[in-house]
């Protein structure tokens, strides 16, 4: 009998939200095969460092700690651009889609800018972060490798994300996914020293990510410079006086700084996490960076879905239809919900096998299995989170999320953090578990705010309906 009344709510529900459904999966199947391109370069990197020794894996999680922050605000910045440029798009203004991706490049160049000079700042100090000392000669020349990486970064993101407005995100997938064999293929050449290359070790590996994201950037800017599809855009590129691109760039830095914090603060509670595993020694350090690129594999796959989540919402939003943008809210959601107990079961039954591929070291791996249970448990909180940040970011309302981001990741969870992993000296394991209530209580805050924003919005265009109370 229950079968029977499961199978009827499935049904009842694919035919509430079976057309919601049909647009997430089309716009959210390339971004979540982009993401998981991304993975599988990750898990490369991972694996080809590892097999050179654990002190460049843990050179490598110390490295990485750091520029993920940098690198998850200008992912958060970027991403601001596109319910901008899916508003316009929706109503089909073409030159509008063209200047506001003008502002998007110069603004994420800037800020792009500023990340380069303030962690070439940072450079002078990674001595006095309580690493081991026998790191240091490994972490300097690779920092400065990744730090290079910033800026053609920025210029791909800020193309990515307008064609993600304009419900393109085909081409930025087949970008990234050819860049990445090309980093691959460079860490195999470079780390090793194949076909008469030099054995370069880990400054090959930040090498091939350098050389990869400088091709990505070239190749999506000569797709918009040459395609026929794209030059209708580029006709509102080269349009407007000073007075226009000023106006533009101030609506792409409202709506974009606050998705770059909430981004940066959430990514510094797992980069503080990374240096907090650091303070316990090289093996937990490592075994918290293989643990964090296996984690990867759920976030980015939730992360496709939440970027479709976010377009369509903002194409909706564009368009003054608020009932709807609930809507494929609540189908995004079920949808991720879904990938989190895939992505759960997945952790649960490989764990294992996954961290002997990952790294030889049998410490590193008896460091990381303890960490199996607060990984699975924390994917829940994330995938509701994700859901509604990106469903705030598509209303283009996203002040909620800056908020939502002090309380949840630095108010409770580091000092949560602090607690377990030090006072109660539980290491690395104290700082998964932290990541489990640091998420719930985004969670809710984010729901809670998202149903504020609908309300206000139906409200202003109309009574509320029983279904939207």
């Amino acid at each position: 009998m229950r079968a029977i009344e499961t199978i009827a709510g499935i049904v009842r529900l694919k035919s509430s939200y079976g057309s919601e459904y049909k647009h997430l999966i089309k716009l959210g199947l390339p971004v979540m095969v982009t993401q998981l391109g991304i993975v599988v370069v990750s898990f490369a990197d991972t694996i080809m460092v590892a097999h050179c020794g654990t002190r460049e894996l843990g050179a490598v999680a110390f490295v990485n700690a750091i520029f993920m922050v940098a690198t998850v605000m200008q992912l958060g910045f970027a991403a601001g651009l596109t319910p901008l440029v899916g508003a316009l798009f929706g109503r089909k203004d073409t030159q509008g889609v063209g200047m506001m991706m003008r502002a998007g490049v110069i603004s994420n160049l800037v800020v792009s800018l500023c990340f380069t000079i303030i962690l070439g700042g940072v450079y002078f100090f990674v001595d006095r972060m309580g690493q081991d000392a026998d790191l240091l000669p490994l972490i300097r020349p690779y920092y400065l490798i990744v730090l290079a990486t910033l800026i053609p970064m920025a210029l791909f993101n800020a193309l990515q994300q307008t064609s993600n407005g304009c419900t393109d995100t085909a081409t930025p997938m087949w970008i990234i996914l050819g860049c990445n064999l090309l980093n691959i293929f460079g860490n195999w050449l470079l780390i090793g020293g194949e076909m008469g290359f030099p054995r370069m070790g880990l400054l090959g590996a930040g090498l091939s990510t350098l050389i990869a994201r400088v091709v990505s950037a070239l190749v999506i800017t000569g797709i918009y410079i040459f395609s026929s599809k794209r030059r209708v855009y580029l006709a509102g590129f080269g349009r407007g006086e000073a007075g226009k691109i000023r106006t533009d760039c101030r609506k792409v830095w409202i709506t974009s700084y606050p998705v770059m914090i909430q981004s940066g603060i959430e990514c510094f509670l797992w980069s503080f996490g990374g240096v907090v595993s650091g303070w316990f020694g090289t093996i937990q350090l490592a075994s918290y960076q293989v643990v964090n690129t296996i984690a990867q594999l759920g976030f980015m796959i939730y992360m496709g879905f939440g970027v479709a989540t976010s377009i369509r919402v903002a194409n909706l939003w564009g368009v003054t239809d608020y009932r709807g943008a609930k809507r494929i809210a609540t189908a995004g959601l079920h949808l991720i919900l879904c990938l989190a107990v895939i992505s759960s079961l997945c952790f649960y039954l490989f764990f294992d096998p996954l961290l002997r591929f990952f790294t030889p070291d049998a410490a590193v791996e008896a460091a990381a299995l303890p960490l199996l249970m607060p990984l699975i448990l924390y994917q829940f909180g994330d995938a509701v989170q994700l859901t509604y940040a990106n469903a705030l970011r598509g209303t283009s309302v996203v002040k909620p999320l800056l908020w939502a981001s002090v309380i949840s990741y630095i108010l409770v969870g580091i000092p949560l953090m602090l607690m377990l992993a030090v006072k109660y000296d539980l290491g690395n394991v104290g700082v998964y578990y932290s990541f489990i209530v640091a998420l719930l209580c985004a969670a809710l805050i984010l729901w809670l705010s998202f149903r504020r924003v609908i309300r206000t919005g139906i409200a202003e265009n109309g009574p509320v309906r029983k279904e939207d109370k």
